[in-house]
């Protein structure tokens, strides 16, 4: 009654003063203390994870299946391990953002060469797209250098091997007439020209161009044939003459090599003047005989020279001055008697 009575004055009151407000009535509650934002607890949500998708093709741009891929996170941990299908497709999902490593353990392929190892960048919600082309495998190649006669190999030649305008290899065979090497492939099978730049020595240039097909990862041999180079034929030494020729023997009255002897020639001999007297024919006849005494070599041998023929030219002039100053002699003789007889009978 008492409490009535004392909302109806406040309601007298109210109405009197002509305006209405409401102020919640105080509570001996205690009120709960409001939370700061800072002491709320922070939870980061985790991040969206993305993925890696590959495509593994040849040179060619066939698509390889079996392809095998392993991928490695930053601590080198595996983190997915895939294998292409038909279409030389492979999906590594759900990987944490960050960079891996990316690894080709297997082709797949018989004729193919896996790729070198290399970084992939996840980044969050999205998907790495990689395309891996993977190489043929190099064809093994021969070279043999031959006698296109005999059929031996020949080392020292040189060739070049190439496709197209390219150059590819360069090969020189060694002692054993032969060289290897690797030719790079871009197909399943590729046409090669060969071409010989030096000849081994003593042979000709091999100067046809000659062409050959490989294939990836199979052995190969290239011949080149080589002819003898024509040398025209020298003379024989051993053809020569091992003996010299034999000299003639030496004329009467010349000289003759020895101790410095000369002989006297013919314009330094006393002439007998022509007389037609019995006495000067007789004497002409007694002079003539006189003949070179120096021994003649034998036929087929050296002639003897030196001082053994020395006394023989001596004595040879010797008597052919003598003979000639006696011709002399009876000559004026009997002149001086034919001129006493003339004057006697005068």
């Amino acid at each position: 009654m008492h409490a009535r009575l004392i909302r109806s004055a406040a309601a007298v009151a109210v109405a009197a003063a002509g305006t209405l407000t409401w102020a919640p009535a105080a509570s001996a509650e205690p009120a709960e203390p409001t939370p700061s934002a800072s002491a709320a607890p922070t939870e980061t949500p985790a991040p969206d994870a993305g993925s890696v998708e590959i495509i593994a093709k040849d040179a060619a741009g066939d698509a390889l299946p079996a392809a095998t891929f392993l991928l490695l996170d930053s601590a080198g941990q595996e983190a997915g391990r895939g294998q292409t299908d038909a279409q030389g497709k492979a999906t590594f999902p759900d990987l944490a953002p960050g960079v891996y490593r990316l690894k080709q353990t297997a082709t797949g392929s018989p004729l193919h060469e896996v790729v070198a190892d290399q970084d992939v960048i996840v980044t969050p919600g999205a998907t790495t797209r990689l395309t891996i082309t993977d190489p043929f495998k190099a064809a093994q190649v021969l070279l043999q250098a031959k006698d296109d006669k005999t059929g031996k190999l020949l080392p020292g030649a040189t060739v070049n091997i190439g496709t197209g305008t390219s150059t590819l290899l360069t090969l020189t065979t060694g002692a054993k007439g032969t060289a290897s090497g690797e030719l790079p492939m871009s197909s399943r099978s590729t046409k090669f020209w060969v071409k010989e730049i030096k000849a081994p020595a003593g042979y000709d240039l091999y100067k046809p161009t000659k062409t050959f097909t490989a294939g990836p990862g199979a052995p190969v041999t290239v011949t080149v044939t080589n002819t003898k180079t024509l040398i025209d034929p020298k003379p024989d030494p051993s053809d020569k003459p091992t003996h010299k020729p034999t000299p003639s023997p030496s004329s009467p009255g010349k000289p003759s090599s020895g101790n410095g002897g000369t002989a006297p020639s013919a314009a330094d001999r006393p002439t007998p003047e022509a007389d037609s007297s019995p006495d000067a024919a007789s004497s002409s006849v007694a002079a003539a005989p006189v003949k070179d005494s120096t021994p003649k070599a034998p036929t087929g041998s050296l002639a003897r020279t030196g001082a053994d023929a020395t006394p023989w030219l001596v004595g040879g002039a010797t008597a052919l001055i003598a003979a000639g100053g006696g011709a002399l002699l009876l000559t004026r003789r009997s002149r001086t008697d034919s001129h006493a007889d003339d004057s006697t009978e005068s």
